[in-house]
């Protein structure tokens, strides 16, 4: 629901296609922060090359971090330029 605005009105491209998650994992609400970062630890995988590419992750609401956190890990490592974070919520 966030994306596709965003991607017009920025006039940039935008892929759902992206990252897949290699693995089900457990629902994070009911998770402590330490839980969490384990939880997701290799649970995502690239589908698509995005070396050199200025990636912005999208998110509705951003708790602990662990899932963004994993995710920058995995794009940084495989050659993304730069990763920025655009949250509408982060909870404290």
């Amino acid at each position: 629901l966030l994306c596709r605005p965003l991607s017009r009105w920025l006039d940039c491209a935008w892929r759902s296609d992206a990252l897949t998650r290699r693995r089900r994992t457990a629902t994070q609400h009911q998770l402590s922060a330490r839980l969490r970062k384990r939880n997701l630890k290799n649970a995502f995988q690239l589908e698509l090359s995005l070396q050199g590419h200025h990636i912005a992750i999208v998110d509705d609401v951003v708790t602990t971090g662990s899932t963004v956190a994993e995710i920058s890990r995995l794009l940084l490592r495989n050659g993304a330029a730069t990763v920025q974070v655009w949250c509408i919520c982060r909870t404290l």
